[in-house]
């Protein structure tokens, strides 16, 4: 777990999250166009941090099941950036933890992940939970990484 009062763990933080976010994005925007991309607050708060990080895109993604299970993913971390940026030490730049849901956003994101999944048989609904998976994988992998400074 990293000290998000620590400018190093807070760091080593922002920068796992730059090795999955641009990609779990475009998964998610691949069905949701309208997404408010963090991917650029995410760049803007490494950049007052002193780092420089490719924030490119790995994965072309085209909509599908797995996308929408995205989606459930990016914009519930929504809530929980909300919840974390109140930890990080004052002074340190906090954008992209502190973009949370406009209001009804949230609500509006789950009925439509909730419509997508009507009327779907079991495999599509497992795609679609297996695409969240995917997306929570990437994230464990990109914390997994050492630090690259």
């Amino acid at each position: 777990m990293n000290d998000l009062t620590n400018r190093a763990d807070y760091l080593r933080f922002l920068q796992a999250h730059a090795r999955a976010l641009p990609d779990a994005e475009a998964m998610a925007a691949a069905v949701w166009p309208t997404l408010r991309r963090r991917t650029p607050l995410l760049a803007a708060d490494l950049h007052a941090l002193g780092e420089t990080v490719d924030l490119s895109v790995k994965t072309d993604s085209e909509a599908g099941p797995r996308q929408w299970g995205a989606l459930y993913v990016v914009e519930g971390s929504r809530l929980g950036g909300g919840f974390l940026s109140k930890r990080v030490a004052s002074g340190l730049p906090v954008s992209y933890l502190s973009a949370v849901h406009l209001s009804g956003e949230w609500r509006s994101i789950r009925l439509a992940i909730e419509q997508a999944a009507d009327g779907h048989d079991p495999d599509w609904q497992e795609q679609m939970v297996a695409g969240a998976l995917d997306v929570f994988s990437l994230y464990r992998s990109a914390a997994d990484e050492p630090l690259t400074t």
